[in-house]
């Protein structure tokens, strides 16, 4: 089974797009969004959802007002402000409470309670969902606001995909991963076959890019590029080709600036469909078949 998945050094380069087309031509996958804090291959694949499961990151606490004695520990010990008091005059008329979205969820207030007055109950950051789509399954995940974990909840997602592949006898996973260098892109791209690092023609484009070729790079993961809208600076787009040429990375797809992209985004269709003659159409078709190559190769490097 092989695994390619499509990262970007910031968000808005056009990977979900790129992701959506390669859905559209490849045969034999799981469909993968491994971008759960803010995912969107959703809105262009629209998905019919078969299961859906709460996701568990982490534990908060909560404390039992009937069982607290004010003893003030867990307002000293809490390193993060999020024991709250209410209430004036004497200490028994004093109520303590817990700002959830100010508790990490270490329990020191829990461990060191003298009464056990602190509940550290499991919380319930997200869903996940196997969905199937026009091209194929899919599983992908929705993490909620102001949740952590999302590195725990990217691994559930390729675990699950993987099993899927298993079962259903397919043989690649297309995972579209997160952008920037954090937790969810590393948990995305670990063990994958091949990574694209897509990238624009800009300046932030191609200082992103190089962070995260050199987090591709850490990992030992081969890793591939595709530039997008590489015809609005042809001069940014031979730096980023000088770039490539002196780190020895394949360049493996040149896309032009085209209005149909955004036209595919509104009609919630991939590029490939909703463009069938143009001209990026045929560039994207192109850098699939150079991917397909490099895919079946045992070492891309070779």
């Amino acid at each position: 089974m092989k695994e390619l998945t499509i990262i970007s050094g910031k968000g808005g380069t056009g990977k979900t797009s790129l992701v959506s087309s390669f859905a559209a031509l490849a045969s034999k996958k799981v469909l993968v969004d491994c971008d759960v804090d803010a995912a969107d291959l959703h809105l262009i694949l629209k998905p019919q959802i078969k299961s859906r499961e709460s996701f568990v990151g982490g534990k908060l606490a909560e404390i039992r007002e009937e069982d607290c004695i004010s003893c003030d520990k867990c307002f000293e010990l809490c390193k993060f402000d999020a024991v709250k008091k209410s209430g004036n005059g004497n200490a028994e008329n004093i109520i303590f409470s817990i700002d959830p979205l100010m508790c990490e969820g270490c329990g020191v207030c829990a461990y060191f309670c003298p009464v056990d007055a602190i509940d550290f109950n499991e919380s319930i950051c997200g869903e996940w969902f196997i969905s199937d789509t026009s091209y194929g399954p899919m599983v992908h995940a929705r993490l909620g606001i102001a949740e952590d974990n999302s590195g725990k909840l990217v691994t559930l997602v390729r675990t699950e995909a993987k099993r899927i592949a298993g079962e259903q006898g397919l043989d690649l996973l297309i995972t579209d991963g997160s952008p920037g260098i954090g937790c969810p892109v590393i948990a995305s791209i670990a063990g994958v076959s091949m990574v694209i690092i897509v990238t624009e023609p800009t300046v932030s484009g191609l200082h992103d890019m190089e962070r995260v070729f050199n987090l591709t790079k850490h990992f030992n993961i081969p890793s591939v590029v595709c530039i997008n809208k590489f015809d609005i600076n042809p001069d940014m787009t031979e730096k980023i080709k000088k770039f490539c040429e002196i780190e020895g990375i394949e360049i493996v797809g040149l896309l032009r600036y085209d209005s149909d992209v955004t036209r595919a985004m509104i009609a919630q269709l991939p590029v490939v469909e909703y463009a069938k003659t143009a001209e990026i159409t045929k560039e994207i078709k192109k850098c699939w078949e150079s991917v397909v190559d490099l895919l079946e190769k045992d070492n891309i490097y070779q």
